[in-house]
Order: C-alpha cells, then sequence, then structure tokens
C-alpha cells in the first residue's frame, strides 16, 4: 500500500545532493512524504479493518457449517455430514490465513507508525540527519510506504493555495459584513 517509499527517498537524497542539501529543502520533501505516509497508513489502517470484518464473515461460516454438521449427524445423514465437514474444514483453513494475514497487517501498520513518529519528532526537535532519515525512510519503505510524485506534491500544493485563498476570501468577507474592515 505504502510502495515505492525508500526509491523516492533516495531519489530526494541524489537530487539534493545528499547531506550536503539544504537542511530545510530537505525538511520540506520529508513533510510532504510525512504527509503521503499518513495517508498510506490510513490506507493500511482501512485494510486491516477490512481483514477484521472478513475475519468475523469466516468465523461465522465456520460455526454455521460446524452446527449443520452435528445437526447431519444427529439425523444419520452421512452424505450432509461429509459435506458439512469439508466445508467446516476449508472455513477453519481460511480462518487460520485470516488470523496470520491480521497479525502481519498489524506488525506493518505498527512499524509504519512507529517510523512517521520518529521522523516527525526528529522534524520537531530540528535534529533529523540525513542519515537517520534515510535509514528511517528504509524501514518505512519495508512497510511498503511510498513519497508522492513531483507531480503529486505539485498538485498538493496548488489544492492547499486555493484552501488558503478560500479562507482568506472568507475571512474579507466575514470582515466587511461585521464592519470592522477599515
Amino acid at each position: 500500500m505504502l510502495e515505492g517509499f525508500k526509491a523516492r527517498l533516495d531519489r530526494l537524497f541524489r537530487e539534493r545532493g545528499g547531506g550536503t542539501a539544504d537542511p530545510r529543502a530537505v525538511a520540506a520533501a520529508l513533510r510532504e512524504a510525512l504527509v503521503e505516509a499518513r495517508a498510506g497508513i490510513t490506507t493500511m489502517r482501512e485494510a486491516l479493518a477490512a481483514s477484521e470484518r472478513e475475519l468475523a464473515a469466516e468465523q461465522k461460516q465456520l460455526a454455521d457449517a460446524e452446527r449443520r454438521g452435528r445437526l447431519a449427524a444427529a439425523i444419520p445423514d452421512q452424505e450432509t455430514v461429509t459435506v458439512a465437514e469439508r466445508f467446516a474444514a476449508r472455513h477453519r483453513e481460511r480462518v487460520t490465513l485470516l488470523e496470520r494475514k491480521l497479525v502481519v497487517q498489524r506488525d506493518e501498520l505498527a512499524l509504519a507508525e512507529r517510523e512517521v513518529e520518529e521522523i516527525t519528532g526528529q522534524l520537531r526537535s530540528g535534529t533529523a540527519s540525513a542519515e537517520s532519515i534515510r535509514v528511517a525512510w528504509q524501514h518505512l519503505e519495508a512497510a511498503g510506504a511510498s513519497i508522492p510524485t513531483d507531480d503529486e506534491r505539485l498538485a498538493h500544493e496548488a489544492d492547499r493555495r486555493r484552501r488558503d485563498e478560500a479562507v482568506e476570501a472568507q475571512l474579507e468577507y466575514l470582515k466587511r459584513k461585521m464592519g470592522k474592515k477599515d
């Protein structure tokens, strides 16, 4: 879900000259990457919730298959018992698979959240060195993170400017309406 993070971060450092780049430019690029990473984390959380729902549905189907097998056994219907056992086995395998999937998704999400928090803390404190940031992005890439493309960043900046202009226009309107405008 958060693919290509390391490759894009490596490209950022190559383009900016690695550790000799303007720290403000690197920090700005990292802030943009953090926005993308946070969006990716949201996607990971949604995927986790979907897997949890899928597991719950599969567990219900397993319980239904097992119940049907018990009912069929109570009325000596061996054919129905056999079919129910086959379905129960399939659902049991699927439940086991989904449980493992959830463990991995939770681990990936926790890793991505830790890395984003670490980089956020470094950016806030101003102590983010190029090397520590590169290593952190490598960890995020391992979790599947990605930095937005140049086009995505430009679109995001343009959208932010439009929102800021709209806020300013609304503020001016309210000032005029309330007679506070000089």
